[in-house]
């Protein structure tokens, strides 16, 4: 699972890109960036393991976009699962803005046109090609449905909406998962701040309303501030946290937000030896929890012992979650939710 970190020349993606991966970028364009979750950090904390394996996002570099002809960064997305659009808020006049200006509604809108656009040159395209097979072939009931499909689809988007807040069934989206519909990708928004800007909402409040048919997640960061405590240690980061007025680094907000978009969730295993989490789609039943971990677990599944992060966390210790009967035995038709804390029997 990829997201594309994509956005116009001198927003702050490069920056981005390595606060979030903690790397530079390199030729692939492409880096792991850790899931901020402070549930992990807990667990941590309280097991002191000897091995911490957190989960992780894949971020893609995308070209930077041009106010035309931006086939090269279009093709880029079109590999990616997630769009994240850095769109730059913060005032610097040593900083040029290929448009001349700051305006992060321009920008918002004016990617949302060109995506909007693409789509809809797709469609006539394909739709093109079905007359000619109709022609040569004879109309088959798949290819009817695709084109009954694609009618709805053209219609959605000449209408001003992305794909994305089109409802589709299980068929209709194994119809058309092979095809580069880039509104129909989820997307995020990420504002690139000023200091002076935090922690006043109402831009992003404003935008927010402004494109309130876009079906997209908001998350506002400021690239500067988070190189700064990138650059701290944890008692200082907190107290400069504290300052701002803010309870954590806006960058553990965007990977939980990127982590959502995808459909994903953590569960976690715990012991002396690892604190891990592991990632998994939302409606995963506990076998193929199981499964990833290792195929023999689902492979084998007698059942799981589950307990849940928050139970663990309030009542202090594995002992008292099974005094208080929270310590839950689970079958094959368990499904699996978020902050999980599983121990799986197999037997192969």
């Amino acid at each position: 699972m990829k997201l594309g970190l994509v956005g116009y020349p001198q927003v702050g993606k490069r920056s981005l890109f390595r606060l979030l991966t903690g790397q530079e970028l390199n030729k692939a364009g492409v880096g792991l960036a850790r899931v901020r979750d402070p549930r992990f950090d807990w667990l941590v904390e309280f097991y002191q393991p000897a091995k911490i394996t957190p989960a992780q996002l894949e971020f893609a570099l995308i070209p930077d976009l041009e106010e035309q002809g931006n086939a090269e960064a279009f093709k880029g997305l079109e590999k990616v699962d997630v769009v994240c659009h850095l769109v730059r808020a913060f005032a610097d006049e040593a900083v040029f803005h290929l448009a001349g200006s700051v305006d992060p509604r321009r920008d918002v809108g004016r990617l949302e046109e060109e995506l909007h656009l693409a789509d809809l040159l797709f469609i006539e395209k394909r739709r093109e090609r079905l007359q000619k097979e109709r022609k040569l072939k004879g109309e088959g009931p798949k290819a009817a449905q695709e084109e009954e499909l694609l009618g709805r689809f053209q219609a959605h988007l000449e209408g001003g909406h992305p794909l994305r807040t089109l409802s589709l069934g299980d068929e209709e989206t194994r119809l058309i998962a092979s095809y580069p519909f880039l509104t129909l990708k989820p997307l995020l928004v990420v504002l690139n701040l000023g200091e002076d800007q935090l922690g006043n909402m109402g831009l992003i409040g404003e935008l927010r309303a402004g494109f309130a048919g876009l079906g997209c997640e908001w998350v506002a960061v400021s690239a500067r501030i988070e190189e700064e405590l990138a650059q701290l240690d944890p008692e200082e980061r907190r107290a400069f946290l504290t300052e701002l007025g803010q309870e954590e680094p806006a960058l553990d907000r965007l990977t939980r937000v990127c982590y959502q978009a995808l459909g994903l969730i953590s569960f976690f295993t715990v012991g002396a030896d690892e604190v891990r989490a592991w990632t998994i789609r939302q409606g995963a039943l506990a076998p193929q929890a199981g499964r990833v971990i290792h195929s023999d677990i689902e492979r084998g599944f007698i059942r799981a012992e589950v307990m849940k992060y928050a139970d663990l966390h309030s009542l202090g210790s594995e002992q008292k979650v099974k005094e208080a009967g929270r310590w839950q035995q689970k079958g094959r038709d368990y499904v699996v939710e978020d902050g999980d804390i599983f121990h799986f029997l197999f037997k192969v």
